[in-house]
């Protein structure tokens, strides 16, 4: 089994439970993982996953849509690479990591897989 890892893409998008985050937009990390079979074990590029596409579409899905919260905008990343790609599984990790959690130093983040 093969796993395409993508970590930390950095995506400036409009989601969030509160106007203000929506309207001023921030910063979210999303981590990809993607179980591709034995895609890619030929050594051919045209039987691999293309990460360059998958980061491409990560940003896409959240540029088309404001999300409330992150589980939602989770699940749409995964749902959109699954049938995208055809992979047997897709992994989402999406942080945020400008908020401050009951006002505590760290980050808040959802983690959604689609098999």
């Amino acid at each position: 089994m093969i796993t395409v890892e993508l970590r930390a893409l950095r995506v400036f998008g409009h989601h969030g439970v509160y106007e203000e985050e929506r309207e001023r937009g921030q910063d979210f990390l999303f981590d990809v993982e993607l179980e591709v079979g034995e895609r890619g074990s030929s050594d051919r590029i045209e039987d691999a996953v293309d990460y360059s596409a998958v980061a491409h579409t990560v940003r896409e899905i959240s540029d088309a849509h404001t999300f409330s919260l992150l589980e939602a905008l989770a699940i749409a990343v995964a749902d959109e690479l699954r049938a995208r790609f055809g992979v047997d599984r897709a992994t989402v990790r999406v942080t945020k990591p400008s908020v401050k959690p009951a006002g505590l130093e760290g980050a808040a983040s959802v983690t959604a897989s689609r098999p």
